[in-house]
């Protein structure tokens, strides 16, 4: 396995522990927030499709006009999901956003500069390659899956992973 195939697969398990976290739960689930700061486990699938993986993949990797400009209309709006929008059709658009990313993936070098960066949105912070992204979004979204676990243990009692003695 190639260092970008390791990297891919690292990440794909990280999504998969957050798409079967969530779909083991049905719209009023998804839609309850647990903790004080008010997010819903939607919410953060939304975050995830629109802060992560369209952000990272689709603006800076690939400099999608399309996505930057969106992105832009949306800013502040992506951990909310309005009461009239399925809950469902946001845990398909993370899929879809998944398949959209995996192909810039395949078709970019790992040692690819980003081809459009957020002007000075991180201050001197910055990622200089795809590889750097995907090592960045593993960690994002290992991150949110273990937001994901924890929501998910208090609204329902469900666990991702338990070690028995």
């Amino acid at each position: 396995m190639d260092e970008k195939e390791l990297l891919r697969s690292y990440l794909t398990m990280q999504r998969e522990h957050v798409l079967q976290v969530v779909d083991a739960l049905d719209d009023e689930q998804l839609r309850r927030a647990t903790l004080p700061s008010g997010w819903t486990p939607v919410g953060l699938v939304k975050h995830l499709v629109m802060d992560e993986e369209r952000f990272w993949f689709r603006a800076v990797v690939a400099g999608e006009r399309e996505a930057i400009e969106e992105l832009g209309r949306v800013a502040g709006t992506t951990w909310t999901v309005p009461a009239d929008v399925p809950a469902a059709s946001v845990v398909q658009a993370y899929r879809d956003e998944i398949a959209r990313a995996d192909a810039i993936i395949a078709a970019t070098d790992l040692d690819a500069p980003p081809a459009w960066w957020p002007g000075d949105l991180f201050g001197s912070w910055r990622l200089h390659s795809l590889r750097e992204v995907m090592l960045h979004l593993v960690v994002e979204v290992a991150c949110h899956a273990g937001h994901l676990d924890a929501a998910r243990e208090l609204i329902d009692g469900g666990q991702w992973l338990v070690l028995t003695d």
